[in-house]
């Protein structure tokens, strides 16, 4: 006999009831995603064909086929509009799809390691510190790792930065919103006053100015090169954060309730800060510090498929490579010929959202112990 028709007539509607939750559940997550990956494939298009020179969006797949090699018919575009597409929009679209679903992953994540729904990287200093690890590297012309000293150095940064504002926050084994969120500020203004420091007495004016440019965010200058080692990193922590979803989902309920569960809650963070910081300073080092993807778009998910992470995680992905593509072709076509940072627009974007959550959070009084 089956568990379904065991036990009183209202156990068995209570897991039929359930049963049912978790089919519903699963139908909006399977349609949320298909929703999102056909927008992606939209708004990969519409980076692709919307520039300084417009191209088709029909004429835009025929090109890319073509570069491919799916396509054997002689092509009916010139050879500098291909050079545009493949070569200067293609990286550069691809590379907001990985920075805009890595961050929204790592907001994910740092969310409910910390238990406090304003945290996310730029937010908590870990930007900052990013910065502040790759700029030295600029500045100072370190090259140890060789070509990843950059990531390297921005990881150890982002690491430094995130390990010193929790332990800043942490007081008597308990952690605030607001505590958690004055600490973040206040590290990330220390940051990066070192780091404008470092670009003050710099004797290279040229690279100085570029660096400078570069810490608003942008994804100007990518090409193919440079595509691997970001996309890398958000492989690795996707796959790392799906594997440990369960976990994050025991955090939500509290420190004690997830070691009641049997998690090792200090080794888990410490495990998590790292991989965190790693997947963050890659992408920082790519596309420079840009705010607010990580606290916008695991809010904005959980309204359509719930607070479980095995849902939030993939779904934020997506939601944040859409956002951050859209963040994009609005910079480089608002104020053209002139390119607007994409951080700043998305600062734009993530400040009001950011002050609503204080004041929803305020009003629900949930200033509370979060760790």
């Amino acid at each position: 006999m089956t568990q379904a028709a065991t036990g009183t007539p209202a156990e068995r509607t209570v897991r039929r009831r359930k049963a049912e939750e978790a089919g519903a559940g699963r139908t909006r997550l399977a349609v949320t995603l298909l929703l999102l990956t056909a927008l992606l494939m939209v708004s990969a298009t519409a980076g692709l064909a919307i520039g300084s020179v417009q191209v088709p969006p029909g004429q835009v797949w025929g090109i890319v086929t073509h570069a491919l090699g799916a396509d054997s018919q002689q092509p009916d575009w010139s050879r500098a509009r291909e050079t545009i597409v493949v070569d200067v929009r293609a990286p550069r679209v691809l590379l907001g799809a990985v920075t805009g679903a890595g961050l929204a992953v790592i907001g994910t994540a740092l969310q409910a390691l910390v238990r406090n729904p304003l945290a996310e990287p730029y937010l908590l200093g870990v930007s900052s510190g990013a910065s502040l690890g790759a700029v030295s590297v600029i500045v100072f012309g370190v090259t140890l790792f060789g070509p990843a000293s950059l990531s390297v150095a921005a990881f150890v940064g982002a690491l430094g930065a995130l390990l010193l504002v929790y332990a800043t926050a942490r007081t008597g084994g308990r952690i605030t919103s607001s505590r958690l969120v004055l600490s973040g500020v206040a590290i990330a203004a220390v940051l990066t006053a070192v780091l404008d420091l470092l670009l003050l007495t710099t004797d290279r004016g040229n690279e100085a100015r570029a660096v400078l440019a570069w810490t608003l965010g942008g994804l100007g200058g990518v090409n193919w090169g440079m595509l691997w080692l970001p996309g890398t990193a958000l492989l690795l922590g996707v796959g790392v954060l799906m594997a440990q979803a369960r976990n994050l989902n025991l955090l939500l309920a509290g420190e004690e309730a997830a070691t009641t569960m049997g998690l090792d809650v200090a080794r888990f963070r410490a495990r998590l800060f790292v991989v965190l910081s790693l997947v963050t300073g890659v992408l920082v080092a790519s596309a420079g510090p840009i705010g607010f993807v990580g606290l916008m778009m695991p809010h904005i998910v959980r309204l359509f498929v719930g607070g479980d992470h095995r849902r939030v995680l993939p779904t934020a992905a997506l939601g944040g490579a859409v956002f951050l593509i859209w963040a994009d072709i609005a910079a480089r076509t608002i104020a053209a010929p002139m390119e607007i940072p994409v951080g700043v627009l998305t600062a734009l974007c993530g400040g009001p959202f950011f002050l609503w959550l204080m004041r929803r959070d305020a009003r629900r009084g949930t200033d509370r112990g979060v760790a």
